[in-house]
């Protein structure tokens, strides 16, 4: 064989190598490209999955802090109404254990930034409890009266206000979107 056959022959082998490489490397680098982009959707849905429970749990807080403040509203008017005063006591026991139930789950989900809200909250929804619990039983501590109940209810109010601004940056709802 002569030296351009050889050429021709190595020129002709390295060019089909060539291509054959070329395919494989563009079928590798679309491969990898469609799994960066599996793993991103991944990612975004995982993210949204956890903005939704985030979302959902923040609702329940709301919901149930305040059925717990209506509930011991509800049960401080009843204090004078003995015919009311059962209905009172089973709704306040039922609101209180819905909000027991949705904080505890809250105290492992929600950021720090909500909690250091929520924990003095919730402490202070306890002391409202036991001053109309000891009122109800007829054994009041000094202090305690449906004034100071009812003092406390409202501004337990405004620290739900206060949560909620807080749930709501922290889902990224701006005060203006917020409808007042």
């Amino acid at each position: 064989m002569d030296i351009g056959g050889a050429s021709t022959l190595g020129v002709a082998v390295v060019g089909v190598v060539g291509t054959l490489m070329s395919a494989l490397l563009t079928q590798r680098a679309a491969d990898g490209g469609r799994r960066r982009e599996q793993e991103r959707a991944e990612e975004v849905a995982e993210r949204r999955r956890r903005e939704r429970e985030l979302c959902a749990c923040y609702v329940g807080l709301n919901a149930a802090a305040r059925q717990y403040l209506a509930a011991l509203t509800d049960q401080v008017h009843a204090l004078g109404r003995d015919a009311d005063l059962p209905a009172a006591r089973q709704r306040l026991a039922e609101a209180r254990d819905q909000y027991r139930a949705v904080y505890a789950e809250a105290q492992l989900r929600v950021p720090e930034r909500v909690l250091d809200l929520a924990g003095p909250f919730s402490h202070d929804l306890g002391e409202l409890y036991g001053m109309i619990r000891r009122l109800d039983a007829g054994v009041p501590r000094a202090g305690d009266s449906p004034a100071a109940v009812q003092e406390g209810i409202d501004a337990r109010w405004a620290g739900l206000r206060r949560m909620r601004g807080e749930m709501r940056a922290q889902l990224g709802v701006s005060r203006a979107d917020s409808g007042r």
